[in-house]
């Protein structure tokens, strides 16, 4: 089927969601979930298809890889949607015109999304979820990495569409090519709303080519600074948990920006990270302090490169500062504007380092691993928004709404 088509289909099946109740798509999205868990075997036998293609070490394969878990994991997500109430038909605002009109605010679906994403099939059924309850249907672009992972998940849902008489249409995934790509960045008419989800280069690609609007899932570099005021134990496990609960993911620690005053903490921070085997980029006086103190094969010292990546492995660099201020700017000036931490004991330095530091989630005293849609009480996310337009930090149903103004006339023409 030609793209065109495909997306004419979308489209209609998108104007078809309007008068589908809340229920019925809760019920839709409960049968998903079950239908996921009771397809596990399926899905994990197409999801080693995709692995097998792909290198161990690539920073992208544990993103790429299902396991039973991570699926009852998905499931239980979709199961949170489902039971959230609809973001559709509120009334944001309500007034009364001297002239009689009745005007009031409520809020829509966008009609179409359009996704495009590399090697993470969990997005398959996140996004799905999360547009089906927000009223949205979905054209899904996934990378060819995932191409069999991808297409096993849209069959099941299709299968679960079509059982409860809605249009199976309501998602499609395209094709895997380049082609496809450059097709659904200008589909004028047909989708309303990109978002990119994948590498900072895959993001940029959409931003610099689209036609139609764009919401940026950018990339997750991230820092922690431990502060003069820092409670060493808190510190430690903050550290390790930011960095090594799952590495390959966009809200895991890459830097490490520590008061030159509390380096003596940072052996005890490192036989912490050793557990999993960090690798460590540490400038020169923090490396000074872990020589000999840390595994050689471990331990670099930093060159430029090693600030402002997102390593998306077990890796990270450590910047000292001299002050709070060389901090701030050390992170203003690496930031990706995805999640900053701080930790400290000083509540007027955490409540400055919550003005200053511009990122889309700012923490005091926990990790960044809790940038995420169902940590935040969302049910799930379509994406962590690092801009400032319309959405920003984890995109959930709220998000994935816009809103139009209901006028109530009884006769009322405008005066010349």
């Amino acid at each position: 089927m030609k793209i065109e088509q495909q997306l004419k289909k979308v489209l209609e099946a998108s104007r078809q969601l309007n008068l589908v109740e809340n229920d019925r798509v809760k019920e839709v999205l409960l049968e998903v979930a079950a239908q996921a868990r009771a397809n596990t075997a399926y899905i994990l036998e197409e999801n080693q298809k995709d692995l097998s293609r792909m290198d161990p070490e690539d920073p992208k394969y544990d993103r790429l890889k299902l396991t039973k878990e991570r699926i009852e994991g998905i499931a239980s997500d979709m199961e949170n949607v489902a039971l959230l109430d609809s973001p559709v038909g509120i009334t944001l605002k309500e007034m009364d015109r001297p002239n009689g009109l009745k005007i009031k605010k409520v809020t829509v679906p966008f009609g179409v999304i359009g996704i495009i994403y590399e090697a993470r099939p969990n997005v398959t059924f996140d996004v799905f979820a999360l547009c089906l309850k927000s009223g949205n249907a979905c054209v899904l672009k996934g990378g060819s990495d995932a191409i069999d992972s991808n297409q096993a998940i849209v069959s099941i849902i299709q299968d679960v569409l079509k059982k409860f008489g809605l249009n199976e249409n309501t998602v499609a995934l395209l094709p895997a090519g380049r082609e496809e790509t450059n097709e659904m960045l200008r589909a004028h008419g047909y989708i309303d709303l990109i978002i990119p989800r994948g590498s900072q280069g895959l993001i940029n690609f959409v931003r610099e080519n689209a036609t139609i609007p764009v919401i940026e899932t950018g990339a997750g570099i991230c820092h922690t600074y431990f502060d003069e005021f820092g409670d060493a134990a808190k510190g430690r496990e903050i550290i390790f948990n930011a960095k090594t609960r799952r590495p390959s993911v966009c809200n895991a620690l890459d830097c490490l920006v520590i008061h030159e005053s509390r380096l003596n903490e940072l052996p005890a921070f490192g036989a912490k990270l050793l557990e999993e085997k960090v690798v460590i980029y540490a400038d020169e006086r923090s490396y000074e302090v872990l020589k000999g103190k840390y595994p050689q094969d471990l331990l670099f010292q930093a060159t430029p490169e090693s600030y402002g990546t997102e390593f998306l492995s077990l890796k990270m660099s450590v910047k000292t500062v001299d002050s709070f201020d060389e901090a701030v700017s050390h992170i203003s000036q690496y930031s990706s504007k995805h999640s900053e931490a701080i930790v400290s004991e000083n509540a007027e330095r955490i409540g400055t380092f919550r003005k200053l530091v511009d990122a889309s989630a700012v923490y005091s005293n926990a990790s960044t691993a809790y940038t995420d849609g169902a940590q935040f009480g969302l049910g799930a996310e379509i994406g962590i928004s690092t801009q400032k337009l319309h959405a920003r930090g984890p995109m959930a149903l709220e998000e994935l709404t816009s809103y139009k103004w209901i006028v109530e006339g009884s006769g009322q023409v405008r005066p010349t």
